[in-house]
């Protein structure tokens, strides 16, 4: 793992063009098979052994966190522009509506963003900290401004969310399933809804 004081060396030319390439083909296995796709098949099509998928992508989970980085910055970069908007609540349910569609993309993701904040160890830790905290941002925005309950945590809506994509993931036949699930829930979140009674 590299550190301030020991940045990583740069790719030569040809294990460049082998993790780039190693890259595209995950993609597109993951986009249609799942993310349990053959990462054998994934190393013969992109033209390389699969002792080079294992040195440029240790495990599975490293190979799907560098797939879904692209994701992860448009994701990123959504709840920044969502931080300035009018309505708090309204910019909270639009970007965990986004995470959901994501999440959805690729068969398995959802299950395997939902174990990821148990696993200290999941290389997938490095896309749900930066989510959460985005999350995070938008869920106190939120409550500050009066229309989402105080007790409502980040955790508890990125659970939600992942349950969601993958309840949608498993019934594909209701393509309308993820939105209403999703607005069902977060008619919960509101202010002005009763909370627990008090003891």
């Amino acid at each position: 793992m590299s550190t301030a004081s020991t940045p990583a060396r740069p790719m030569r030319a040809d294990a460049r063009r082998n993790h780039d390439r190693l890259l595209r083909e995950a993609r597109a296995s993951f986009a249609a098979h799942g993310t349990d796709a053959s990462l054998e098949d994934v190393a013969r099509r992109a033209g390389v052994g699969i002792g080079t998928l294992y040195r440029h992508f240790p495990n599975r989970q490293a190979l799907m966190n560098a797939v879904f980085q692209e994701a992860l910055s448009a994701l990123l970069d959504r709840s920044r522009e969502l931080a300035r908007a009018a309505q708090p609540c309204a910019a909270l349910v639009e970007w965990l509506g986004a995470i959901v569609t994501h999440a959805g993309e690729y068969r398995g993701l959802a299950q395997a963003l939902m174990s990821a904040p148990g696993d200290a160890n999941s290389a997938l830790t490095s896309c749900h900290v930066p989510l959460r905290q985005a999350g995070a941002r938008l869920l106190a925005r939120a409550q500050s401004s009066g229309s989402v309950r105080p007790d409502v945590s980040i955790d508890d809506l990125l659970q939600l969310t992942n349950a969601i994509a993958l309840a949608a993931e498993q019934t594909p036949a209701d393509p309308a399933l993820a939105d209403r699930l999703l607005r069902l829930t977060l008619r919960g979140l509101k202010a002005d809804q009763p909370g627990p009674a008090a003891p």
